[in-house]
């Protein structure tokens, strides 16, 4: 059997939401952040050594790293939400399937570190925090952010989901980084593709479904 090992308001929300539209059966095993720190609590060591989330293991297999693992259960699915091997579909598929975390994820997770700094400063430090924190995010990470959203909306302006005509596993892949920046930034302003694309996905009934199963998750709303 399937278990999901699933962390509150994080990226494990993503395999949940793959499942339901496989159709796979599968068990969630819930892990709760600490509410102080945000981080993934000791339990989930005991299932990886790095601790952290997503998890999924199946039998004797233990598999880490969302793409790795929507990789793993299209495959477990037959191949549903993955075009067909030789294809521009198929191409377009892998890339957005390590665009979303080699390449999305990284200044989205500069973003929440920046901007949460000052507050965890000591009082003293907390000026100075503040003013180095403001400049990277102004010179550095939202001009970054900035070109990143432009290019999913220009993308989404060609075709109705990442990997082209049909919704795929991709979609699954990039909803994360997309909400994330819809939470942390002004993904939406000016951008009616993303807007149009995040509304899609929240309205389809598996999403839905892995919403009910995995609890609060910040990033739906």
């Amino acid at each position: 059997m399937l278990i999901v090992h699933h962390l509150n308001n994080s990226r494990s929300q993503r395999v949940l939401w793959l499942l339901e539209e496989l159709g796979l059966p599968y068990e969630i095993a819930h892990h709760q952040r600490d509410p102080k720190t945000m981080l993934a609590p000791p339990s989930l060591k005991a299932v990886h050594p790095l601790g952290k989330s997503p998890v999924v293991t199946d039998g004797d297999y233990v598999l880490a790293e969302t793409g790795a693992i929507v990789e793993y259960l299209c495959e477990k699915a037959g191949g549903k939400l993955k075009p067909a091997t030789g294809t521009p579909e198929r191409l377009a598929w892998t890339y957005w399937l390590h665009y979303a975390e080699g390449s999305a994820m990284p200044p989205l997770l500069l973003k929440l570190i920046f901007m949460s700094l000052p507050a965890r400063a000591p009082a003293l430090m907390k000026p100075f925090v503040k003013g180095i924190a403001g400049q990277a995010l102004k010179s550095f990470v939202d001009p970054q952010l900035q070109t990143h959203f432009d290019y999913w909306e220009s993308v989404l302006a060609q075709v109705p989901w990442f990997a082209g005509q049909e919704f795929s596993a991709a979609d699954i892949m990039m909803s994360f980084p997309l909400e994330a920046g819809a939470q942390r930034g002004d993904v939406k302003a000016g951008r009616p593709r993303i807007a149009k694309f995040l509304e899609t996905i929240h309205a389809r009934p598996a999403y839905r479904t892995a919403l009910e199963k995995g609890g609060p998750y910040v990033f739906a709303d």
